[in-house]
């Protein structure tokens, strides 16, 4: 009996071996063939939802299933998104509404949560002194008061400002161009700006005028291809105002609306690098679209030196507004107030996260009442 069943025995062995050995290979594989994707412009963590050994049909449909700009209008969560900002603020009105009187440490308290969020030294007083006037005239004379009348202050210090993108339908193509130094996400927004753009019934081109960063214009095509937009690269390390250029031309030959260009991140205190840049805007002015917004794409996380940035960027290049990115991922959203008062450069697009529907367009006072509630 028992040595009729060894043959079944061996044969079920050999089965869970060759299975074995066929999943270690398979996930080996699997690991090469998830390497090779390239780099999601979208999210990054979308295969935390895959199974743990994935097919390669499984692999593909992880990248394609990522949130679509169509679901753009959902938008995110505000105030879940500028947490850590509003952490900084929470923290500190928490204190000083459990205080029955407005006292000196009051005021040195809101002064020092506004400069912590990179509003700045000087606007902070001065956002600040016609409320302690207010307080000694006795019209304000609650904590709660006085943090209900500062809400107002910061929302008046963002108004009246023009956050639209413009388009000119008199002069087709419109040419929209990004600017920023490096590693501030240009790339990504012009691909996110593209995907809602696109969405929205505008037929786009995206021109990689970033000639010198090493797979910035295999990147930027990445964006252009989901997004169903034209794309027009030059070769590596060539002129970017010529690509620019090209772009525009070819935009306007195939009836395009809209012009997305890509710049070279750049530092802003390399002085021929801001003259290429100059050079960049002059060419544009000259091929067949009209250049109707210069973006300036600012890193949220480095504070006050976006306010640098800014300044010098705006001199080389007239900016017509700001793009805030990583705006989830800092304390120091007060850098808006400083770009606005100091510049009278507006905040048109901020980024809220990693996917395309986390861009969205800079909305002041709901932007301060998720900051302060």
């Amino acid at each position: 009996m028992i040595a009729s069943q060894q043959p079944i025995l061996l044969a079920l062995v050999a089965l869970v071996l060759s299975f074995g050995v066929g999943t270690i290979v398979f996930s080996r594989r699997a690991s090469r063939d998830r390497a090779s994707l390239p780099d999601s412009p979208v999210v990054d963590d979308v295969t935390a939802t895959a199974v743990a050994v994935p097919t390669e049909t499984d692999l593909e449909v992880v990248v394609e299933t990522q949130p679509d700009v169509a679901d753009a209008e959902q938008g995110p969560n505000l105030k879940t998104s500028i947490g850590r900002a509003r952490s900084l603020f929470a923290t500190a009105f928490s204190g000083i509404r459990s205080r029955s009187s407005i006292d000196e440490s009051t005021w040195e308290e809101l002064e020092d949560t506004l400069i912590r969020a990179d509003v700045g030294v000087h606007l902070a007083q001065a956002l600040l002194a016609p409320l302690r006037e207010r307080v000694r005239e006795k019209s304000i004379t609650t904590p709660d008061m006085l943090i209900d009348a500062l809400r107002v202050a910061m929302k008046q210090q963002l108004s009246g400002a023009d956050r639209s993108l413009r388009i000119d339908t008199a002069v087709s193509p419109s040419v929209w161009l990004f600017v920023g130094v490096n590693g501030v996400g240009k790339t990504t927004t012009i691909g996110k700006v593209g995907a809602a753009k696109t969405a929205q019934g505008l037929k786009v081109l995206m021109a990689a005028g970033d000639t010198f960063r090493a797979a910035a214009a295999e990147q930027l095509q990445t964006w252009a291809e989901r997004a169903g937009a034209e794309f027009v690269r030059g070769s590596e390390g060539g002129d970017p105002a010529s690509v620019i250029f090209d772009g525009i031309q070819s935009a306007a030959a195939r009836g395009c609306d809209l012009v997305l260009g890509d710049t070279a991140g750049r530092l802003q205190n390399k002085s021929n690098l801001m003259d290429e840049l100059r050079k960049v805007r002059r060419v544009a002015d000259k091929a067949s679209g009209s250049v109707t917004e210069v973006l300036l794409v600012i890193d949220a996380t480095t504070g006050q030196n976006g306010l640098v940035q800014a300044r010098e960027f705006a001199a080389a290049t007239d900016v017509t507004g700001v793009v805030l990115t990583k705006l989830d991922g800092s304390a120091k959203g007060g850098i808006i107030f400083a770009i606005e008062t100091e510049l009278g450069i507006p905040v048109k697009l901020v980024g809220l996260g990693e996917t395309a529907r986390d861009l969205v367009p800079f909305v002041a006072a709901e932007f301060v009442d998720a900051l302060l509630d």
